[in-house]
């Protein structure tokens, strides 16, 4: 996956909850890269995240990672395999 992120799709944080990505966007100024996105469980906040911590490489065994996922946010299969959200 790297830092390809697509918009207008849900990704799953490695704490297991739901997030639906808006958009990527560019600041003015530095031409760093965010996503926009949102959360799939109320108060539905919204967010910006850089681009590189979005897509971060995380510790499988880390703790609270309920996925067993190997980075930050991985894109929503569907598939919630995972016994107890927190």
């Amino acid at each position: 996956m790297g830092n390809e992120v697509l918009e207008r799709r849900p990704y799953r944080h490695f704490k297991g909850k739901l997030y639906y990505v808006h958009a990527i966007t560019e600041h003015t100024e530095t031409r760093e890269m965010y996503v926009s996105y949102q959360a799939l469980y109320p108060p539905y906040g919204m967010y910006l995240r850089n681009l590189d911590d979005f897509t971060a490489e995380i510790d499988i065994n880390r703790e609270g990672n309920v996925t067993h996922q190997s980075r930050r946010f991985e894109l929503y299969d569907g598939k919630m395999d995972i016994v107890k959200l927190q």
